[in-house]
């Protein structure tokens, strides 16, 4: 069970990035993939909630080992099959009567998604692809979500169940990304104080022949021997004959005495 490593988590629907052929396209839904019986088998839980608000739920076990098997809910299939072709990639195959009526590719994407393709057939035997994106949840919720499967009744309790743990997710969510954006604005403000504070060591190693005023615009300069220069002088003033092999920046000192460049 080592290549569905990659697997094994409780993922998320993104709605909106998928592509239904077939159903409805739901409102949310959660697919979760775990290792039961001593990682001998594959427990897929997968839940979603329609845009009428009503909840569903659909649960099965399968081995994963490429055999074909009795599947356990024979409103679906007959039998299944499972196999992993490669570390990123987890295919079901169901069978009725010999013949596979519906084929669900997981694959995990370059940036971490999971992509579900589910194909299958309408009750008049036209063939159908749906396509659903999901991201990988932080929290582990007790089942998941998807819009094909297993033959699936709405309870009063599973939409209870599912609005009260969608709630929850979206607002540790919410929380988690606000940290996130705090944390990008920690690191963007940081680098912006290393930017000024080795901005400012090269003027303070330049040479002042003046001091300099709080909000005052210099330029800075090199000089032919690699040293630095400011100067109350800009480049257009200088005219191209100016003392300095080439300009650096444009700066301005700050309350703090440190440097930015403008």
């Amino acid at each position: 069970m080592i290549q569905a490593y990659n697997f094994l988590a409780s993922w998320q629907l993104f709605p909106e990035k998928g592509m239904y052929e077939y159903s409805e396209r739901p409102k949310s839904g959660i697919y979760k993939i775990e290792s039961t019986n001593e990682n001998k088998e594959l427990g897929i839980h997968h839940t979603w909630v329609a845009l009428s608000n009503q909840a569903f739920a659909a649960h099965y076990r399968l081995l994963a080992d490429g055999g074909l098997h009795p599947f356990n809910n024979t409103d679906l299939a007959d039998h299944v099959q499972a196999v992993f072709p490669d570390g990123i990639t987890f295919e079901i195959h169901f069978y009725n009567h010999g013949r596979v009526i519906l084929h669900v590719v997981h694959e995990i994407l370059p940036n971490g998604y999971l992509k579900i393709t589910q194909q299958g057939f309408r009750p008049d035997n036209t063939s159908y692809t749906n396509t659903e994106i999901y991201h990988k949840q932080l929290s582990v919720l007790p089942y998941a979500a998807s819009v094909s499967g297993a033959l699936i009744r709405p309870t009063e309790e599973g939409v209870i169940k599912h609005k009260a743990l969608t709630a929850m997710e979206e607002q540790t969510n919410m929380q988690l990304d606000q940290i996130r954006r705090q944390i990008e604005l920690l690191a963007l403000q940081a680098q912006e104080i290393q930017k000024r504070k080795e901005l400012s060591l090269m003027i303070y190693n330049a040479k002042l022949s003046f001091k300099p005023n709080i909000g005052q615009t210099y330029y800075l300069y090199e000089k032919h021997d690699d040293s630095c220069m400011l100067s109350l002088v800009s480049p257009k003033e200088w005219g191209g004959a100016g003392p300095f092999k080439q300009f650096v920046a444009t700066v301005q000192l700050l309350a703090d005495h440190t440097w930015k460049e403008l």
